[in-house]
């Protein structure tokens, strides 16, 4: 082995000299060896069963992981059938379920909210055959979580109510008779010690509720009045989410235990909807791995052309599937990925069963459907046509890519990812990635970034306006094809590297032109990210509001009686400067690299505001990029005439 120069010896009389805190990591005893009781093990350690924490503002926090926990046990029963209704209300700070199922044995109420690994769903057990849950902990996480938490379960005229707050008993009342419908009901409000300032939002429950009707076609989900219903399952689902028109009519295809639903747009990218016993997986897993594979292969094999590639058929795919399997293994608490080999335990692999379902189905599809067989091998061929057209500058892009990599200057990357196959599950949930406008912003950040989760890159100004161009382009343009790589998603989301790509501009028109090119970017190459809810819109404040005198004589922040307001609109600038009186000094931030990296850790820490970018069937996206992104039309430019708003700078001190 060659000797590494860099390498020194110790000095030999420094050997065996320690640290008092290597002195005190010594001093290891059965004393400190702890064992946590169920309610404070979940308190100190929510990630390991809800992900992350947040407050609301993103469609994955911790609040709506609770919300789940609570209703699908109210779906399992109408899985098994019993309850045709489940009724959600939700406000703010608190949600009600009630299911019309059988009832939580009265008996067993207490055990099965406060007893950890408790449950009717467990291997030995026939009354609940294909359930999402299979732990037992889920309702006990909801209730340890919980300032406020009751269950309430009727049968055949007799309840049981049970009242907690953070896991603990605070009445047990007794069984009563009542004349109330049989069923479970679960109310609680999220602790505000766990979730600060947290809010729930209709726009991410809203979806969580439809998905809950679209996979139970018969079930009547009324939620704070609107009730939904769907009888045509993941063909609903796919109608009513697509921001394209198919083109062609949408393939829908059931069987015992799965559905499945796939159509083409005339756009690039993949885009998947995923289930396994009503659970969304977002992060896919064994049954969507094995749908992608067999729906690639039965239409190469129905086409007979070899030249055709898998990314050659998928480019442009909507689908969804939906399965359910015996005893699902989760990759998580969050059940966010399948992690499933058998269907059943004993029975065939999960790819086996939904490749024989796929490659029998389909097959048959396409030759009884001869128009939408041709529709499908027509944009195939559209496909591969650019695919090849592109080889000589792809492979060329690669390359480069794969060499600047090493030491790409304009990445500076974290240590977990969210395509890691092993490492902390929280951290790589919390994984994302600041894209900055220019070299000082991308300075402020990355001094203060946590670098185990949080990765730059540096724009080195506005980037080229993507809109009605080919894919060729983001070969073509070096910056984008980092960018590209450093994402890892030129074939797809599989691989993606940051749970969240987060849009850092600068707050002027030059930042919010590079914003516009950004998402422009995305929508038209990767639209999947977008829909997937990966990308996210930094907050920064416009203005800091402090005290004049204090700041002058300490010239510090947060120093004495310095008081200090960050604010983000105008408003909140004038209720900072009412605070403060004619001690206030205003500072107007009109650029990212203009707040030191000091300032920048509050911004960017735990208390980061993002502004979460969402895509509805309504929002007219292509309609939308054709008219800001696209040609100088007269159109447009009468647009800004009419809407050009002048306002004077008017300086305060």
């Amino acid at each position: 082995m060659m000797k590494d120069e860099n390498l020194q010896p110790l000095p030999e009389e420094e050997d065996n000299v320690i640290s008092a805190e290597e002195a005190s990591l010594n001093e290891y005893t059965e004393n400190d060896v702890q064992s946590l009781d169920w309610r404070t093990h979940l308190r100190e350690r929510p990630g390991m069963y809800i992900g992350k924490l947040g407050d609301g503002s993103a469609f994955d926090d911790g609040i709506y992981v609770l919300l789940k926990e609570v209703a699908d046990n109210s779906i399992d029963e109408y899985m098994m059938g019993f309850g045709k209704k489940i009724e959600i209300n939700v406000t703010d700070s608190e949600v009600s379920v009630r299911d019309y199922g059988r009832g939580i044995p009265l008996g067993a109420v207490r055990d099965v909210s406060s007893k950890i690994n408790t449950g009717a769903k467990f291997r030995d057990s026939q009354a609940f055959k294909k359930s999402v849950g299979l732990n037992g902990v889920g309702i006990k996480a909801v209730n340890a979580l919980s300032e406020y938490f009751e269950i309430s379960s009727v049968r055949d005229g007799q309840k049981k109510t049970v009242r907690y707050s953070r896991g603990e008993v605070v009445d047990d009342c007794g069984i009563e008779p009542t004349d109330e419908p049989n069923g479970t009901t679960v109310s609680f409000k999220p602790d505000s010690e766990i979730f600060p300032d947290y809010r729930f939002r209709m726009e991410f429950v809203e979806p969580l509720v439809k998905n809950y009707a679209y996979l139970n076609t018969g079930l009547s989900v009324v939620c704070n009045g609107q009730r939904y219903v769907s009888r045509n399952g993941l063909l609903d689902l796919l109608q009513n989410n697509m921001t394209d028109e198919p083109l062609y009519p949408i393939i829908h295809l059931k069987g015992t235990d799965i559905e499945v639903a796939i159509t083409h747009i005339n756009r690039y990218g993949e885009e998947y909807y995923s289930f396994v016993n009503g659970q969304h997986t977002v992060l896919g897993g064994t049954h969507l791995a094995a749908f992608k594979e067999a729906v690639s292969r039965t239409i190469k094999e129905y086409s007979k052309n070899s030249s055709f590639e898998y990314s050659d058929i998928r480019s442009g795919i909507v689908a969804a599937i939906s399965i359910k399997v015996e005893e699902p293994n989760f990759e998580s608490q969050t059940k966010t990925k399948l992690g499933s080999r058998e269907i059943r335990p004993g029975g065939p692999t999960v790819a086996k069963f939904v490749s024989d379902f796929i490659t029998t189905e389909l097959d048959n599809f396409l030759h009884r459907n001869l128009d939408t067989a041709n529709a499908i091998i027509k944009k195939v061929q559209a496909n591969e046509k650019e695919r090849k057209s592109m080889a000589g500058v792809t492979k060329k892009a690669r390359e480069q890519a794969k060499k600047t990599s090493v030491y790409n200057k304009k990445l500076y990357d974290c240590r977990y990812h969210l395509s890691d196959t092993r490492g902390d599950e929280e951290k790589k949930i919390a994984s994302s990635i600041f894209l900055t406008e220019g070299d000082s912003a991308a300075g402020s950040i990355t001094k203060i970034r946590d670098v185990e989760t949080q990765a730059v890159f540096s724009l080195r100004g506005k980037p080229e306006n993507s809109f009605g161009k080919t894919k060729k382009l983001v070969y073509e343009n070096e910056e984008l094809n980092l960018l590209q790589a450093a994402l890892n998603i030129e074939d797809g989301l599989d691989g993606l590297r940051y749970n969240k790509v987060i849009i850092a501009t600068d707050a002027d028109v030059d930042g919010m032109h590079i914003r516009l090119l950004l998402l422009t970017f995305f929508l038209q190459f990767f639209p999947d990210l977008v829909k997937a809810g990966h990308v996210y819109i930094l907050q920064t404040p416009l203005f800091r509001v402090r005290n004049k005198k204090t700041a002058k004589r300490s010239g510090r922040k947060d120093t004495g009686t310095e008081e200090v307001y960050y604010c983000y609109s105008d408003e909140e600038r004038i209720a900072a400067i009412e605070k403060l009186g004619d001690k206030a000094e205003i500072t107007r931030f009109k650029g990212l690299g203009e707040i030191s990296p000091e300032e920048f850790e509050g911004f960017i820490g735990k208390d980061i505001r993002l502004d979460p970018v969402t895509i509805h069937k309504e929002d007219c996206v292509a309609e939308l990029l054709r008219f800001y992104m696209g040609a100088n039309t007269i159109e447009r430019q009468n647009f800004i005439i009419e809407n050009l708003v002048v306002e004077d700078d008017t300086e305060i001190s």
